[in-house]
């Protein structure tokens, strides 16, 4: 039996562990993939900690890696749409036949391998010109600051934005947010590596959240109107206080960070008399992948600075270690089976 190295997390104990596992065999309509770049998370490592555990997962260990990326290497019956040799990047997640939604490793194993298995219909071709690196990260760390943009925010031109949160779903969002074209973008972080980053990617002015003047500055940037739209990157309860404060008339919050701490509402009049509202938002659709790698392949779109770092497989809890710490505030870090 054909082997391969992966790097496989047990649920139970939480320990992770590189090694030797069977080479996978596609079945109907799926394909092996060759894997070239797989993207390092914070969900990876809120999933080994114990912060965030399976939903659907058969067994009691999986290998993590839901921003995948490399070349197709074997087709499965019924496969017909790819070739041996296509270059992919690879859906996060897929429908079960029950329509319930799946994470790739999280709920079946993903892309922190030498090969992965894909159903064809999560394929999405890239074009040469797009690196394996780029290309992994666009499912999640960038597909979905670009929904939350896009979809659930429905962000429209010249409409006041801020981003608190500039890691690397956040750094995503004030580039996205520039290209459609929000103005002004705030960006709000209390770390000041975090801060220059996100003037780096298009913020018109970053702002220190902890600062005492922090809500009378975007006052002032916003002429007194408010926000149109505030993105929560961060899941921390101060943030989402502190939006629903400089919210304007009909100003959207979006939710993307994750966190089980309640949410208030300190003013609900005022929220009411303005129409405000409050969006959950999580991941992506497939389209937005597809959206994200025709910008690429349009020019009007790159990602090389939102590689912080690369590593082997074998150094896959190096990685992990790098990221949780914020050592050298990463945006992404991969990882190259």
């Amino acid at each position: 039996m054909a082997t391969m190295r992966a790097a496989r997390l047990n649920i139970t104990d939480r320990t992770l562990e590189v090694t030797d596992v069977p080479r996978p065999v596609p079945g109907r309509g799926q394909v092996l993939v060759r894997v070239r770049a797989a993207g390092v998370c914070l969900s990876d490592v809120h999933l080994i900690d114990g912060t965030l555990s399976p939903l659907h997962l058969d067994e009691d260990t999986v290998t993590p890696g839901h921003e995948v990326s490399g070349v197709v290497e074997e087709l499965g019956p019924e496969v017909l749409d790819v070739e041996v040799g296509d270059r992919v990047a690879l859906q996060a997640g897929e429908h079960d036949r029950h329509g319930r939604v799946l994470t790739r490793g999280v709920d079946y194993d993903g892309g922190w391998a030498e090969y992965a298995l894909a159903g064809e219909d999560t394929l999405v071709p890239i074009p040469d010109e797009l690196s394996f690196e780029q290309a992994a990260i666009i499912p999640d760390a960038v597909s979905t600051p670009w929904a939350a943009v896009t979809a659930t925010g429905d962000v429209r031109p010249a409409e006041a934005v801020a981003v608190w949160g500039v890691g690397g779903l956040g750094a995503h969002a004030v580039q996205l947010l520039r290209l459609v074209g929000a103005a002004p973008i705030i960006a709000a972080d209390p770390d000041e590596h975090a801060r220059a980053r996100a003037l780096e990617y298009g913020a018109d002015v970053a702002l220190d959240s902890t600062a005492a003047d922090f809500l009378t500055r975007i006052g002032q940037l916003t002429h007194g109107r408010g926000l149109d739209a505030a993105f929560d990157f961060a899941g921390v309860p101060v943030v989402r206080e502190q939006a629903v404060r400089v919210l304007g008339e009909h100003g959207r919050l979006v939710l993307v960070g994750l966190t089980d701490k309640p949410l208030e509402v300190g003013d609900g009049t005022r929220f009411s008399y303005l129409r405000q509202q409050i969006l959950g938002h999580y991941g992506s659709e497939a389209e937005h992948v597809v959206q994200l790698v025709d910008l690429v392949r349009a020019g009007r779109l790159e990602f090389s600075r939102s590689i912080s770092g690369a590593f082997s497989l074998e150094e896959a809890p190096k990685a992990v270690e790098q990221l949780e710490k914020r050592i050298g505030s990463p945006v992404r870090l991969v990882l190259q089976p």
